[in-house]
Formats: C-alpha cells, structure tokens, sequence
C-alpha cells in the first residue's frame, strides 16, 4: 500500500502554513513543501528514473519522454515530480510509471495545489480500489479538471440550501410541500423531489436560480390544478392521453402545452420571477409555437384547455420545441393517485371536522349537504393567495376555525370547488370494480366467499389501467396456532455447532465503534475531507474546519419485520426449514437486542387473506412464541401485495434508525382468483414502493431458482438473494440479516 502516513503527515504540515505563507508561494506558482535551488536537464532527470522505475522499465518502455518533458518544467514542479514519485515508487513502482508519465501534462495545465489535489485523489483510489482504478485516474487529467471547472458553478442540494426553498415554498401559499432528492425534478403533489446537484449554467448563482425556478414550477403543478378533475367518475390525465394511438407522443404534447399554461399562471402571480424566467431563458422564441400556445395564456384556463390542445396538435404537423431549462416532467401516475387519496380523505376529514365543532350526529352526506360552502374567489388561477371561504348554516354565516379552513383550501385546489360528499366520488355500486381487461377475473366461488365483518380492507393495484382497486382486499389478522414445543429444542440441538458461531457474530455486532469523518474536532486528520476542502478552495469558496475524524460508539437502532410465506406450496422440507431458520434467528436477535417481528401470510382470494401473528415487535421472546414457531405449516396461497400494506402499517408506528422488512418465500405471487403472473407482480411491486417511501428497506430471500426473472423488478437488483439448496435456508438467512444490518 501506498506510504499513507506519510501523505497524511504531508497534508498536515500544509495545514500548518500561515495563509500569508500559503498564498505568497501560491503566486509563485510552487509547492511550499518542496522548494528546489536547481533545475534538472533531462539526462540528470532520466537518471533518477531509470534507477526509481527499474522494476518496470524495458527496452520497449523507457522514461525517457518524461524525463525530457519534466526537463521543460521548472524547478519547483521538478521537485515536486521526483518527491512524489519517491513516495509512490515504494509501493508500488508501475503507479510511479503512470505518474511520472501524466504529471507533465497536469503541470501544464494547472497550479501545484491543483497537481496536489490530483495525485492525492488518485493514491486514494488506488487505496481503495487497486492499481488499474489508480491509473485510470493518473491518466484522467482532463476529467480533473472538467470536474474543478464544474464545482465552481455546481449547486447543490444541501440542508442549507434545502431549508432555503422550504421557507420559499411556505411564502408561496397553499398547502406544504416536503423537497427531498431524486434523480430528476417532479413531484407527487406532496413532496417535490430535485436532483441532488445542478451545472448546467455557468454560475452557482444562475443554477441556485434554478432551484429556485424549479421549485416554483413543481408548485404551480399542484396550486394551478394540472391533476385536478371535477370528480371520481372523470378520466384521469393518464386515461385521457392513453386514448391515442401513439400514447407516448401525447404525453410528449401534454408536457409542453401543460407547461407553457403553468408558465403564464407563474408570471401572471410572480412578476419578479417572470423576469428571472426570461434571464434564465437561453433558447430563442418560436413565434409558430407562441401562436400555437396563445389560447392557453387566459387566466381562466384550466387543464381540460391544455387537454384540448393537445388533440390539436396531436393531429397536426407541428413541430414541439424542446423543454425549456426549468421545465419539470409532470409525474402523471403518482400526482394522480395522491390527489384522489388526498381528495377522498379530505372529505372525509371535513365531514367529521364539521360535525365535531357543529356538535351535529349526522352522516358526513348529511353533515357536508346541510352546511353551505361559498369560496370567496372565484378562481384559484388568477391569485397567488390561498382561496378563502364563507361558510352558513340554516342561514346563519359561521366561521370555522383554521383546521377547517385548511382543509377546505385543500379541497378546493384539487377539485376547484368544495362539493357534498355524496358528489364528490364514485357511489359504492359505480366505483371501479377491477373488472378491467387484465385484472384478475372474480370466479363463482370466491364471489361466495364472504369477506370477515372485523376485517381490515386495502387497495390493491391494477397495472393496465393505472388504478387501485379501492377496498379490494380484506385482511384479518389471527395468531399463530401453537405447536410442539419439542420441535424448537430438537432444532437447537440440530444446529448447535452453527448456533455457537452465529451468536458470536452477532455479538461483535452489538455496539460497534465506528470513525466518524468530516469533524471540526478529533484526534486523526481525514484526508478526504482535507482534498475536498482545498478543491473548495480552488473554487474561491471559504475552506471547510470540518476536516478530522474521531472515534464514535453508536448503539443499533434496527427494527425488522420478517414476512413468511405460510403458503401450500411450502409444504414438506421447506416449511420445517423456515421454522429452523426462524428459532435460529430468535436465538441470535435475542443477542444482538434488535427489534424484531414475525408474521405468516396466506389465504384465499381477495376476500380472505389472512396474516398470522408468530411474534409482535414488542412482544418478549417466550415460550409462546417458541410455540407459534413449531406450529407454523403450510395453508392456502401468497397473496404478497396487501400483506406488505398490512407490514407496513405496523412499521410506520415504530420508530428506528433502521426499518426492514424481510421476505422469506418459495415462489412469486399467486392466489386462487387469478392473483399471479404480470398481475400480481405488479401489485407487489407497487406495495413495496409505497414501503420504501415510508422509510422501510424491503429484501426477499428465496428458495425459488426462477426468482432472479422477477425478483429484479419486485425488489430491485441488489433487494433479494436466492438460496439453492433449501436445506442452508435455516443458516443462509442469518448470516444475510447480518449483512443487511452492519
């Protein structure tokens, strides 16, 4: 390995220089460090190689180019070659080659504290990665500097920054917005996720414009109404734009016809933004497209206007320009089932908020049908300020207190006006009932299966249309039966050799004492920090304190919840070795003193899912549940999708640094009405996405061999791992829970 000390003891020497010091060689243009008296000629240069560099020297492969390139440069980039090169060449000597082979170049073309930074960056990789990752990065000199060049006009999205724009989002009115990072500027009408760095002007304070731009956009979407619609029984945007032939270029449309109405809404309530708008605006106006979009520039367009035009062109020869640079995509699918749910739930809310402060016992159709709802403004589109409201009952005008405001102001952005409840949504006999091309069919006999009164009743998705199913699956939750307490002693005994092994690996696991990097006080320098703060510096930005690191001991905060497949398909082998696997990581966890659950799922068609209780998370290990373990056996089928909802609802009530939920199953999705292949794996895929967006992390372990053609999807490429032989199932297990949670 490379002489890391040393490079270490060099950095901090460096740090030690006066700032008077640092900047007068600095505009010398040579290291402080090493200061030459002399300079080289190529022979003496070639020399000092020859006898550094021997072990990878040949006939073929010489130094002498850059002993003679090195021989053009002065004597304090002299210095500075042959010193680094010393310290690399005890290493390894071929890193050496690439140095010494490169530096010229990178003397050419920047300082030596950018030289510095460069090669340190590279013995770091090479640390880290090895030779070749090492070299890559000697020889990548021009991506250095295309990476310099990018940090001085680079933005990111920080927790300064990002407090920034939520105290700009609350200054916009209507209802909050979380701001969260993702891999491209969109939002789900609840939060609006950014990426999580922006270059693509030419200065920070043009890109941190940007930000700004974008934010607004990602507001109007949800304050303009571009996912509004008067009702349930109205196409949403997707079945509306799905109708075409060539759905894929109508969305393309809608995107562009949609922002530009949003744009007009911005500068109609923002004038000054409008001005930055058109500072940022680097793409010459299309009078064609500006002619096109002119209907749309009403204050009282809405987006069924940006719909019709977008049959119009649809239709047409026009050409669509490109997006301009604060343009977001409008996330059709997600801001439309989160206003639906949003919009359901606020009536709901409003119903039972307006009986309790009217201390009225009636029906919420009754409550919402008695009181009048007048809205102050008579459009949202024409006011940056949030609509208000005048409210009467029996005549008399009221004034409801601010939760009943606010929920009212909800109501209004996304449906454009306040209905009675008995209006607002499909009735229970015209809501959509699956019965869609793809879904799977409700045979004779599971239409006899009567669903439990004391159910729990959730959603479930349909990937054809685009839809959930509204309380399509009704779960009940039992306890596990309990079995031969014999069987969890027998399996002890069985695997006492692994047990002894497995509780000692658990055990180092227990308070571990981790380096904590970036510090403003500690008791080692950490050079990343210390490279990161000098790039900083290059860029003309205040040079970071926070460049040490320090020890720190953290307790586990993990809670998990394990997910088994209690199916018919488990019987035999694979059912007694998911109990094995079960008591041995009981065993272990107990140890460890994370937080765990078990639950079985099956059942049998929608109307009969049924999820067994092993063991609560908060429910002491005991004899009892040594007993649920031994009487798990198989049942019915896997319905996967409404038992991660059901998980997930459990885990949302815990509070951990950490959440898991671990799936352990023997096939994909299957049950007795049609529940299985595109279908169910849709399904389940769309649950576990809703878990990872409440913070849980969701991994499969399988037995199936099929499982790496579907798992992918469900789980993604690094959530779930397959075991070949059922038999290792009991000790696989434990040692992935323990990757899973360093």
């Amino acid at each position: 390995m490379i002489n890391f000390s040393e490079r270490k003891e060099i950095a901090s020497n460096r740090i030690k220089i006066t700032w008077a010091n640092y900047t007068e060689c600095s505009n010398k243009n040579h290291n402080p460090m090493h200061i030459s008296p002399t300079r080289l000629s190529a022979d003496q240069i070639l020399e000092q190689l020859n006898q550094t560099l021997d072990p990878v020297l040949s006939s073929s492969r010489t130094a002498a180019r850059p002993a003679a390139e090195l021989a053009l440069c002065s004597d304090a980039e002299q210095s500075f070659a042959l010193r680094w090169l010393e310290i690399i060449a005890r290493t390894n000597s071929e890193l050496g080659f690439q140095f010494i082979a490169h530096v010229p170049h990178a003397f050419r073309n920047m300082s030596l504290d950018q030289v510095e930074t460069w090669l340190i960056q590279a013995l770091d990789i090479y640390d880290r990665q090895g030779l070749y990752p090492g070299s890559q990065s000697l020889a990548n000199v021009d991506d250095f500097l295309r990476t310099v060049e990018s940090s001085k006009r680079e933005v990111r999205l920080d927790s300064r920054l990002n407090s920034i724009l939520v105290h700009y989002l609350d200054g916009l009115s209507a209802r909050s917005l979380h701001i969260k990072s993702g891999t491209a500027p969109t939002t789900d009408t609840e939060t609006i996720f950014l990426p999580e760095r922006l270059d693509v002007f030419s200065s920070k304070a043009q890109n941190t414009a940007l930000y700004r731009m974008l934010v607004t956009q990602l507001w109007a979407q949800t304050y303009f109404g571009t996912f509004r619609r008067k009702d349930q029984k109205t196409p949403t945007l997707s079945d509306q734009l799905d109708r075409y032939s060539d759905p894929a270029r109508a969305r393309v449309i809608f995107q562009r016809v949609e922002q530009a109405r949003l744009d007009a809404c911005i500068k109609r309530a923002f004038p000054g933004l409008a001005r930055q708008m058109k500072a940022l605006n680097t793409t010459p106006e299309d009078p064609k497209w500006h002619t096109l979009i002119e209907p749309l520039l009403n204050p009282h367009c809405t987006v069924e206007d940006s719909l019709e035009l977008v049959s119009t062109l649809y239709h047409s020869k026009a050409v669509i320009p490109e997006s301009l640079p604060w343009a977001c995509e409008i996330d059709i699918i997600h801001g439309q089932q989160a206003t639906d749910a949003r919009v359901a739930k606020n009536q709901r809310d409003l119903a039972e908020a307006l009986s309790n402060w009217l201390e009225e016992d009636m029906q919420s159709t009754d409550i919402l049908d008695s009181v009048k709802i007048e809205n102050a403004a008579t459009d949202a589109s024409t006011d940056q300020d949030p609509p208000s409201f005048t409210l009467s009952l029996d005549g008399t005008v009221l004034t409801p207190p601010a939760e009943i405001q606010d929920l009212m102001q909800s109501i209004f952005l996304d449906l454009g006006e306040i209905q009675s409840s008995g209006s607002s949504g499909a009735s229970e006999d015209d809501q959509y009932d699956g019965q869609s091309p793809g879904g799977p069919p409700e045979s004779s006999e599971e239409s006899l299966i009567a669903a439990p009164e004391d159910a729990l009743v959730y959603d479930e998705w349909d990937f054809r249309r685009g839809h959930y199913r509204k309380a399509w699956c009704y779960l009940k939750e039992l306890e596990m039966p309990e079995g031969k307490i014999d069987f969890y002693a027998q399996t002890i005994e069985k695997y006492k050799g692994s047990l002894i092994s497995l509780r000692r690996s658990f055990e180092t696991l227990r308070n571990r004492t981790q380096r904590l990097k970036h510090q403003n006080n500690g008791d080692e320098i950490d050079l990343d920090a210390l490279i990161d703060a000098r790039v900083s510096a290059f860029s003309g930005a205040e040079m970071s304190d926070q460049i040490l690191s320090r020890l720190d001991r953290r307790e586990r905060d993990i809670a998990v919840i394990f997910m088994v497949d209690v199916s018919g398909s488990t019987k035999g082998w694979i059912n007694d070795a998911e109990r094995e696997c079960l008591a041995l990581l009981c065993e272990a966890l107990e140890i460890l003193g994370d937080r765990y659950a078990i639950y079985g799922f099956s059942g049998m068609t929608r109307k009969r899912c049924e999820l067994y209780r092993v063991k609560e998370i908060n429910e002491p290990f005991s004899q009892t549940v040594k007993s649920r373990i031994a009487g798990i056996e198989p049942r019915d089928y896997t319905r996967m999708g409404v038992t991660i909802r059901h998980l997930t609802k459990i885990m949302n009530q815990v509070s951990a640094r950490s959440r898991l939920l671990i799936t352990l199953s023997d096939g994909k999705p299957d049950d007795y009405d049609g529940y299985r292949g595109e279908y169910g794996i849709e399904d389940t895929r769309q649950a576990l996405i809703e878990a990872k967006r409440a913070g849980i992390h969701p991994f499969c372990i399988t037995i199936d061999q099929q499982a790496r053609e579907y798992l992918p999807h469900m789980y993604g490429a690094v959530n779930y791992t397959v075991i070949d032989d059922v038999r290792q199932l009991p000790t696989k297990v434990a040692a992935v829970y323990r990757q899973l949670t360093i």
